[in-house]
């Protein structure tokens, strides 16, 4: 699609992305600020009885308006009786939701064994109904790309829920903390997003619009929900088994490692789920944008994930305290978790934009099975023993996700490593200096703290030069963004524009 129109999608996309960048750096920095500051005012086991809780919360997106808002922004058309049907239907399922969660407060805090979950979880239940009232102004927004409007909105919520996470861990509420951090990211997000959204519900409600969404809602709802038992299974295992000591570290280690690859996949798939839908019938546009986006987010992810596996140790003592010494060992093997996710992060909306939605849900499917029976067999072996199940479980089943992902696109799994080779090669020289460098340190004596300080500008001063020569495509994607209109420079095979 060359001239106007793929000029303005390119120039959409590349603005979404500048504004997606902008709200995800700061709000990387504040997250990862809150997440510190809430380790050292709470305990171990306040965290854990949170996780036991907060182990529900990623179930609320799911639920909150059952894959209805994907339906809005994949569709080739909308008129207002689909907007306001899946408004309703959102706020109707979001409000069966909230009630039947606080009626399961009780089974569930027997389940574990923890009366004080009881009261955690029947607050967080609000939190389906409060989604709804703002998943199709959000679907929306996304829908025309609007992504400045959204991602000011959105991070104003994130800072009043971590000053209100910070406010109450300090005030003594122990694991009320986190909750009440998920509550006020909810209202807060809801409050902005309903009030400065140019579109408003009609009374109106057509069953023949809910009809016609019915097949791609139901692949996609019942993906989210595999993906929810996929990565929540584990958590809900180690506090039933081993107790909300065990599971806070693991939480910790887990919202540390997994967390902030998400989310910096996740936007940049926000931003591209509508372009890819715009574009869906062109395989081969879809696929080079594939390569190239991937290869962006490993050039980030890759050297900063074996980074930490280097230096988990110095990272836990200086930021996280000598009480999450413990977490080192899971820190190391879910960062490798982390690195595989981070590079398939874009399947999802290929597959959905491609209108592939029941060859996601087979493979949701596959890692669900994978996972949870991985995480069955490791919890007999402590939390390290579920996130070794979890490691080994992920190298498996997130190749095959790439494989059929490319086959979709009609292109090898081959071109998608080539396109990574680059950075994979910088990545992997970089860690035999860290490690070397780390070792030379240790025998020296040299403290936690100058020693995490030195190897990170080591691993800095090594992996970025090595970069810009193994893998230069990565420089001119930079600069095309930079320039936000120009097409970026063709170095190799997967560079022509979008």
């Amino acid at each position: 699609m060359a001239g106007g129109a793929g000029s303005s999608l390119r120039a959409r996309v590349l603005s979404g992305v500048a504004w997606k960048a902008v709200g995800q750096i700061f709000g990387q920095l504040f997250g990862t600020i809150v997440a510190i500051i809430l380790a050292r005012l709470l305990v171990p086991s306040d965290y854990g009885l949170a996780a036991m809780v907060v182990v529900f919360a990623a179930v609320v997106p799911v639920f909150a308006d059952l894959a209805l808002g994907a339906a809005l922004v994949q569709r080739k058309e909308l008129d207002e009786a689909d907007r306001s049907t899946v408004f309703w239907t959102s706020l109707g399922v979001g409000a069966l939701f909230t009630v039947l969660g606080v009626a399961a407060s009780w089974p569930i805090a027997a389940f574990y064994g923890e009366p004080e979950v009881q009261p955690l979880f029947a607050a967080l239940s609000l939190t389906f109904v409060v989604t709804a009232l703002y998943s199709t102004q959000k679907a929306l927004l996304t829908r025309e790309m609007d992504f400045r409007r959204l991602e000011l909105l959105l991070l104003a919520a994130n800072v009043a829920a971590g000053v209100a996470g910070i406010a109450l861990a300090a005030g003594g509420y122990g694991a009320w903390a986190i909750i009440g951090q998920q509550l006020v990211a909810a209202g807060a997000s809801a409050g902005l997003l309903f009030l400065l959204s140019p579109w408003r519900p009609r009374l109106t409600f057509s069953v023949a619009s809910l009809r016609g969404m019915a097949g791609f809602t139901a692949n996609v709802f019942g993906t989210r929900l595999l993906f929810y038992v996929n990565r929540n299974a584990d958590n809900l295992l180690i506090g039933k088994v081993l107790g909300p000591t065990a599971l806070g570290g693991y939480a910790l280690a887990y919202n540390l490692m997994l967390v902030p690859s998400s989310r910096l996949t996740w936007p940049i798939t926000e931003v591209l789920f509508p372009a890819f839908s715009t574009i869906q019938d062109d395989a081969a546009r879809v696929a080079r944008a594939w390569f190239r986006v991937t290869r962006l987010i490993a050039s980030i992810t890759v050297p900063a994930m074996l980074g930490l596996i280097v230096v988990a140790p110095e990272f836990v003592a200086v930021v996280l305290g000598d009480r999450w010494l413990e977490a080192v060992p899971l820190i190391r093997l879910l960062a490798w978790v982390g690195l595989l996710q981070s590079l398939q992060g874009l399947n999802s909306s290929i597959l959905q934009a491609r209108d592939r939605t029941g060859t996601l849900l087979w493979y949701a499917v596959v890692v669900a099975v994978a996972t949870v029976v991985s995480f069955v067999l490791g919890v007999h072996w402590g939390v390290v023993g579920v996130a070794v199940a979890y490691a080994v479980a992920s190298t498996l089943v997130e190749p095959y996700y790439a494989w059929l992902t490319a086959r979709v696109l009609d292109v090898s799994i081959r071109d998608l490593g080539a396109a990574l080779s680059g950075v994979a090669q910088a990545a992997a020289a970089m860690t035999v200096v860290v490690l070397a460098a780390r070792s030379l340190l240790i025998e020296q004596g040299v403290s936690d703290a100058a020693r995490l300080g030195v190897l990170v500008l080591v691993g800095i001063a090594v992996y970025v030069p090595l970069c810009a020569w193994r893998a230069p495509e990565v420089l001119g994607e930079l600069r095309a963004l930079r320039r936000r209109g120009e097409p970026a420079p063709v170095v190799g095979p997967v560079a022509p524009e979008l």
